[in-house]
């Protein structure tokens, strides 16, 4: 992919300490994304002004890629949602290096009314969140 800047910082949020990523691991350059991800969410909605809410309540961490990220280290995950490509999933094994331990702040969590929103506008276009495809 010609038209991205793989030289952007990569972040990786995960519930667990680590110091290398595994292949086929989810990466992104955007920061609030990876924060969100380390809280283990079922669901996940960022506005047009970037703001993130989830539903995850897990602590996690927070890393960046060490290692240099070139075209065929990374591919854009296949999930529909990820036409922008903001999540991409790992061709070999990265180096990590903690930035933060995250914990869940209130801002950033969906509030009951709206994952029943989210949930009914889901169900009304037939798709299922990221939990309900892994399975």
């Amino acid at each position: 992919m010609q038209d991205f800047d793989y030289t952007l910082t990569w972040y990786h949020g995960s519930q667990q300490k680590l110091t290398t990523l595994s292949v086929g691991s989810s990466i992104t350059q955007d920061k609030t994304v990876a924060k969100a991800f380390s809280h283990r969410p079922s669901m996940l909605t960022q506005s047009g002004g970037g703001t993130v809410k989830h539903d995850g309540a897990t602590p996690g961490y927070l890393y960046t890629v060490v290692d240099e990220i070139g075209p065929n280290d990374v591919y854009p995950h296949t999930h529909p949602v990820n036409a922008t490509r903001w999540e991409w999933l790992t061709n070999r094994e990265l180096k990590l290096e903690l930035i933060e331990q995250t914990i869940v702040a209130d801002k950033e969590r969906l509030t009951d009314q709206e994952i029943a929103d989210l949930k009914r506008k889901q169900e009304e276009r037939g798709e299922k969140t990221f939990v309900e495809e892994d399975v």
